[in-house]
C-alpha cells in the first residue's frame, strides 16, 4: 500500500521521504514566472528568494490536471504497489479532489493492462480522501495513514480511520498581512475577509485567528499583533496537546525560514508539551500555493482531537 498527496498538504519534506510519499504537483504563474510546486525544498527557496512580495496575490495557480493524475499512476503507482491511498486538501477548497476522482475512472480502468504488461499479478485498488482541511491541517490524516500502511492495517479499516480522522481535524491560520489576504480573497472571488475587517487590521494591527474544520474556513478569534496572535495560537495548541490528541503529532507550517519558528513567543511551551506528552511536532515549509493564498510569513497549525469549542 501507498500514499499521494496534493502539494497543499503542509508535511517535512523527510516525512515524505521516509514513507515514499507520491506528491501531485500544482502549478503556480506569477507575473510570467513559473513555479512547480511539489513540496520540494530548492522550488520552495527559489519561490522565497524571488521576493515577489504583494504581486503573488495576482497568481494563477493550476492543480495537477486530471490526464496528469492517470499518467503518474498508471505509469508509475500502479506498478509499485497494489494499493493507493490519495489525500487532498478540502474539496470545497480546491478542484484537485474532483480531479483526483475523474481521474480514478481511467486508471481503475487501464491498470489492468499496465500491470499484466509488466507481470504483476492481481487486482489494483484506489481510494480517495479528502482531508476535509488545509495546508498543516491536512497532515494528521496523512499521518495516520502512514502509521495504518506500516502497521499493515486492512484498507478497509484505513479508508474508515481516515475519514474519522478527517472528520476531527482542526487547521488554524495566522497571517501577517491582511491586505493581502483580502486581495487574494478578491482574486478567488472569496469573501471570507472584508475589506473593513482588511483595514481595521491593519489600522489596529489586530490579527485574525481562522480555522478550516470539516471543509468550512472562519475566524475562530483576534489578536493584536502577530507574536500575540502566534503566543495564544501556540497557547492553545499546548493546550489541546496536553488534554489529548486523536493522533499523536502537531504539524506547524511556515511561509518562510523555519528558524522563525523558534523565535515565536510559546513555541518553546508548545515543542516542550509535546515531548512531555510522547507527541510529534512537525515543521513544514508551507506550499508555494499556500504563500499565494494566505501571503508570505503565515502560520499554519494542524492536529487532530475530539470535537471542543476552540477559546481565544
Amino acid at each position: 500500500m501507498g500514499l499521494a498527496i496534493d502539494a497543499a498538504c503542509d508535511l517535512p519534506q523527510a516525512f515524505l521521504q521516509q514513507h515514499a510519499i507520491a506528491v501531485m504537483p500544482i502549478t503556480v504563474r506569477v507575473d510570467g514566472e513559473v513555479f512547480m510546486d511539489d513540496r520540494k525544498p530548492a522550488e520552495i527557496q527559489r519561490f522565497i528568494d524571488r521576493r515577489l512580495g504583494s504581486r503573488s496575490h495576482s497568481a494563477e495557480t493550476e492543480p495537477c490536471p486530471v490526464e496528469e493524475i492517470q499518467k503518474l499512476f498508471l505509469e508509475k503507482l500502479v506498478l509499485e504497489q497494489d494499493c493507493v491511498f490519495c489525500l487532498t486538501i478540502t474539496a470545497t477548497r480546491s478542484p484537485i479532489n474532483e480531479h483526483v476522482n475523474r481521474a480514478s475512472f481511467a486508471i481503475l480502468k487501464n491498470y489492468r493492462q499496465v500491470r499484466e504488461q509488466a507481470g504483476i499479478p492481481g487486482p489494483f485498488m484506489m481510494r480517495v480522501v479528502d482531508t476535509r482541511n488545509i495546508f498543516a491541517g491536512a497532515a494528521p490524516a496523512i499521518y495516520e495513514a502512514a502509521r495504518l500502511i506500516a502497521a499493515d492495517e486492512t484498507p478497509a479499516a484505513i479508508r474508515e480511520r481516515l475519514t474519522h480522522i478527517a472528520n476531527n481535524s482542526y487547521g488554524y491560520m495566522l497571517p501577517r498581512d491582511l491586505y493581502y489576504l483580502r486581495a487574494r480573497a478578491k482574486k478567488k472571488n472569496d469573501r471570507s475577509v472584508s475589506l473593513f475587517s482588511a483595514m481595521l487590521g491593519s489600522a489596529l494591527d489586530i490579527k485574525p485567528l481562522l480555522r478550516c474544520y470539516r471543509g468550512e474556513t472562519g475566524p475562530v478569534g483576534k489578536v493584536r499583533g502577530f507574536e500575540q496572535g502566534a503566543e495564544s495560537l501556540f497557547g492553545y495548541a499546548t493546550q489541546r496537546v496536553r488534554a489529548g490528541l486523536l493522533v499523536p503529532m502537531v504539524c506547524v507550517s511556515y511561509g518562510g525560514d523555519l528558524a522563525v519558528l523558534t523565535h515565536l513567543p510559546g513555541y518553546a511551551e508548545l515543542r516542550a508539551a509535546c515531548g512531555e506528552c510522547g507527541v510529534e511536532l512537525m515543521e513544514a515549509p508551507m506550499s508555494i500555493t499556500g504563500m499565494v493564498n494566505v501571503g508570505e510569513g503565515a502560520v499554519t497549525l494542524g492536529f487532530a482531537a475530539e470535537e471542543h469549542v476552540a477559546e481565544f
